[in-house]
């Protein structure tokens, strides 16, 4: 899928998008040279203090600096939901060549795994993970990585088979060329861009269900900045100190909302180019 000026010239939203998106990243890969204060730093004297000059967001329950926690959590946060996006990528993409090229059994037995997975909800398939890996930030990145995988693997599965059955890959076939090659050459190239379109969107999602996990207590364990730990933390002291919450939801709200935006914008353009990914 090709970059440029002109599509966020041509799509607003996500170009908006993008740039909160780029804000969030710099938080995430530059955050420690960011932030005046350890977000792990304790200091009781300090606790519960409003915003200030000091501490914009004001501290927590433990007088650590809200703001520095909320870009470590940046970090956690996005970083869980690309290696977890990026998982579900590879096993889904993987599982979906595989299906729509060698068809009969193969696709059966594959597209039949990838139902069932579709049909349990996102929060208990994630659970269950969890569960059977243990609490921690590694279990979380495989949980939302399995609740990726189906899918990768329907998206890959439908882009590929037309190409599949392309005469020109017959051809290809005809001279002798191996199976390796036909899928890296020519069955890969022409499944990246729906992929990608919707990596876009999954990263959203996969920062919500990660958040999720971590807000009720199965994700990224404390003392850690994540997200959805401070989000449940903050919401025990709305009152004593409402940014606490507050910062982690807003956070939480816009980058989810522009992985969307832009991930729909990303998808909408797709369309507009190449009819054969309209599905």
């Amino acid at each position: 899928m090709k970059w440029s000026l002109a599509f966020f010239r041509r799509d607003l939203l996500a170009a908006a998008a993008a740039l909160v998106l780029a804000v969030a990243v710099l938080a995430a890969t530059a955050g420690p040279w960011l932030v005046p204060f350890d977000p792990l730093g304790v200091d009781l004297a300090a606790n519960y203090q409003p915003s200030s000059w000091t501490h914009p967001l004001g501290t927590d329950h433990l007088g650590r600096d809200t703001l520095s926690r909320l870009v470590a959590g940046a970090r956690v946060s996005i970083g869980i939901a690309m290696a977890a996006t990026g998982a579900g990528l590879l096993v889904g993409a993987a599982l979906g060549l595989l299906a729509a090229w060698r068809r009969g059994v193969t696709e059966l037995v594959a597209m039949q795994f990838v139902d069932i997975l579709l049909a349990l909800p996102e929060l208990l398939l994630a659970i269950t993970a969890i569960t059977v890996l243990g609490r921690g930030t590694m279990s979380t990145v495989v949980a939302v990585a399995v609740y990726a995988v189906p899918s990768f693997a329907r998206i890959a599965r439908a882009a590929a088979q037309p190409i599949v059955a392309a005469d020109y890959v017959a051809a290809s076939r005809a001279v002798g060329a191996s199976d390796a090659r036909l899928l890296w050459r020519h069955v890969l190239p022409g499944c990246l861009s729906p992929m990608l379109a919707h990596a876009t969107v999954m990263l959203g999602s996969a920062i919500l269900l990660a958040s999720g996990l971590s807000f009720l207590g199965l994700g990224v364990q404390p003392p850690a900045a994540e997200w959805g730990s401070m989000l449940s933390r903050g919401r025990e002291l709305l009152r004593t100190a409402p940014l606490g919450a507050v910062a982690p939801g807003v956070a939480i709200t816009a980058t989810v909302l522009s992985f969307s935006l832009l991930g729909d914008g990303l998808r909408d353009a797709g369309g507009r180019r190449s009819p054969s990914e309209r599905r």
